[in-house]
């Protein structure tokens, strides 16, 4: 199987990229218009029941992102590769990382689900398990991981494309993969070198369970809060964005 993907850059430094829940591997906004084509080669996937794979039917899972994302690496020829993923996608990275530890030259996570089970309260479930089938659930979602800063019309973009370009039975199997899975005795201690990467604004993935997840399961791993953003560094502070990743890349 032939899998689909976009490519920016040439560099020698090859990246995985993997988005978030509400995403697609062409949802990341300006902050692609400021990565270094010249030291990276970035691939972006889409997930099956998302954008280009829309039509391509799945489990739904971690591990099935986990193994095409490998699959794409090896349609690539690409030995070892960077990761990066973003919210479910940090979580989804992670995965792979599981899978084949001995492939992943770095890891980073942009305002990421940790590998722990993501807790959750009645209300809670409501809301995100009924998201699949209620566009008013989706809004809410975004805007409160945005710190309820941003305006309707964003808001309204980024649900719209979410229902245009995932599917519903999508949507709806990813969120219960990848809030209940457990991947902290496969990742716990792993030396890769970590970044995290949190909005400031973010009230759901902040700086806090960062802290309490990411910076003890891995011990080379640190952390950046970005002022002036809140869950989506790609769209409301894409130069510093670009430029807290990169940095990392290439330290």
């Amino acid at each position: 199987m032939t899998i689909p993907h976009r490519l920016i850059g040439t560099g020698a430094h090859k990246v995985l990229v993997l988005h978030d829940w509400f995403g697609t591997s062409a949802g990341w906004g300006p902050f692609l218009d400021y990565l270094d084509g010249s030291a990276f080669t970035y691939a972006f996937l889409d997930y099956r029941g998302y954008g280009e794979r829309r039509n391509v039917t799945g489990a739904y899972t971690l591990a099935e992102i986990a193994d095409d994302a490998l699959a794409l690496a090896d349609q690539l020829g690409w030995e070892s590769f960077s990761l990066v993923g973003h919210s479910m996608g940090g979580k989804a990275v992670q995965q792979v990382l599981a899978q084949a530890p001995g492939r992943v030259r770095k890891l980073v996570g942009l305002a990421p689900v940790p590998a722990s089970v993501y807790p959750m309260d009645a209300a809670a479930e409501k809301l995100f398990y009924g998201a699949a089938e209620d566009r008013e659930k989706r809004f809410a979602i975004i805007d409160l991981v945005t710190g309820r800063r941003a305006g309707r019309v964003w808001l309204d973009l980024m649900v719209n494309r979410s229902l245009s370009l995932s599917t519903r039975e999508a949507f709806g199997g990813y969120v219960r993969d990848w809030a209940t899975a457990d991947l902290v005795e496969r990742i716990d201690g792993n030396p890769v070198p970590v970044k995290v990467i949190v909005g400031a604004h973010d009230l759901a993935l902040t700086a806090e369970v960062m802290r309490g997840t990411f910076l003890t399961h891995y011990p080379n791993a640190e952390l950046e809060e970005l002022p002036n953003s809140g869950h989506y560094p790609m769209h409301e502070t894409p130069v510093a964005l670009a430029a807290s990743l990169e940095s990392f890349l290439r330290g």
